[in-house]
């Protein structure tokens, strides 16, 4: 499976977590490539900080979202990409221009479940060669 995160908000990249989560669990290898806005969600100073995630489609909602998600115990979107990792072969690959235009020029400036920083035509040719593409 390949999955594109371009979006950066919280419901998405929720979203995102979730069906890492159930790919996992049926045992799929996983190539996640991280986009645009969502390499600004990735950055170590923001992932981790749910205030500096948007909500780009409804933000009004936000507040009623991330009180749901509390309220029926549902983990971070990061927990899910680490216990994803635990269970299957998922590599998590951070676009260097997307992460230049939010700041992030090296590895170490993305949370740690990310393997490395490609070029755009490393996600092109996977999202040719995979079973199932997804866009987020």
């Amino acid at each position: 499976m390949t999955l594109a995160l371009f979006s950066g908000s919280i419901d998405k990249l929720t979203a995102a977590g979730i069906i890492l989560s159930g790919a996992a669990a049926d045992d799929m290898d996983v190539d996640v490539f991280v986009l645009l806005q969502a390499a600004r969600a990735f950055r170590k100073d923001i992932a981790y900080d749910t205030d500096k995630l948007s909500m780009a489609e409804n933000p009004h909602l936000k507040a009623e979202f991330m009180e749901s998600l509390e309220k029926l115990n549902v983990q971070p979107w990061t927990t899910f990409l680490k216990e994803a990792r635990e269970l299957t072969n998922v590599k998590i690959h951070i676009c260097g221009l997307a992460g230049k235009i939010w700041g992030g020029d090296k590895l170490e400036d993305f949370i740690d479940t990310a393997d490395d920083i490609c070029g755009i035509s490393e996600y092109i040719t996977a999202a040719q060669e995979a079973d199932v593409h997804l866009f987020i």
